[in-house]
């Protein structure tokens, strides 16, 4: 499967398509950068004593910054490279496992759904429904994310 998409436009999506992302490791310093736009400097992320001796065993990421890398993959993809207008939200959101550091994941998306809206004559709904899982495939996020993108001019 190709790793890199051209742009697309609301017609050129329809229920069933795939795309799957590159992937990435995630490092100490996606976590601090995380830590510092957010303001969340909870020790189960950035303190490696404490979070040791929690749950995990070690340190997680931030259900939020897990979240931020699931949307930053549909973008790297290309295929809303200058034509999304909006995120406008998800129906449903899991993060069924931890993503740790060092961890490499990968997004895999099919667009679900595609609408036209009586609101709008120059763009569409677009429901793209991704996983994203670590290098061992285990799951660790789901979801549904709507976009306004642009029609062909």
């Amino acid at each position: 499967m190709a790793y890199s998409y051209r742009p697309h436009h609301f017609e050129d999506f329809e229920a069933g398509q795939t795309f799957e992302s590159v992937g990435r490791t995630v490092t100490e310093y996606d976590f601090v950068m995380h830590s510092a736009f957010a303001g969340d400097w909870t020790e189960l992320h950035t303190n490696k004593e404490y979070a040791e001796e929690g749950h995990f065993g070690e340190r997680v990421a931030h259900g939020p910054m897990t979240f931020v890398l699931a949307t930053g993959f549909v973008y790297r993809t290309g295929i809303l490279e200058r034509t999304v207008l909006a995120f406008l939200g998800m129906n449903y959101m899991d993060i069924p496992n931890p993503v740790y550091m060092d961890d490499t994941i990968s997004l895999d998306m099919e667009v679900t759904e595609t609408k036209e809206l009586s609101t709008r004559d120059d763009a569409g709904l677009v429901v793209i429904d991704t996983t994203m899982t670590n290098q061992d495939d285990t799951v660790v996020f789901e979801g549904d994310m709507k976009f306004l993108v642009k029609r062909e001019e």
